[in-house]
């Protein structure tokens, strides 16, 4: 049990990490196009990646009319959910969240759906 806590937490911080690195990366280049960059939901754009998402999942899906939604919704959480089974074969501290021998082979798998 301790273990899922642990991992979960990993887990987390590496998103949430994501979504910061987004931010330096828009901010480099900013200063590179030699302008201010993502400021304007707080003080030096801290809060923009949250907005950002919170932005990106309230936007509204066109829907056609012989679409499948079901298809729809289920490519963006296929994605997500391979992304979280790709981080959980890297080891984190001595070992991994899957203990298995074939570490390299899943990552390499895994990463070529």
């Amino acid at each position: 049990m301790n273990s899922i806590i642990n991992n979960s937490i990993i887990m987390i911080s590496i998103l949430i990490s994501v979504a910061f690195y987004t931010l330096l990366e828009r901010k480099i280049l900013s200063y590179i196009q030699i302008r201010k960059g993502p400021n304007k939901t707080s003080m030096m754009g801290t809060i923009q990646p949250l907005s950002d998402a919170l932005k990106l999942f309230n936007k509204s899906l066109m829907t056609i009319k012989m679409a499948n939604m079901f298809l729809s919704y289920l490519g963006p959480l296929m994605n997500l959910f391979l992304s979280l089974l790709i981080l959980s074969t890297l080891p984190f501290k001595s070992n991994t969240m899957i203990d298995n021998h074939y570490n390299i082979l899943s990552f390499l798998f895994i990463s070529s759906l």
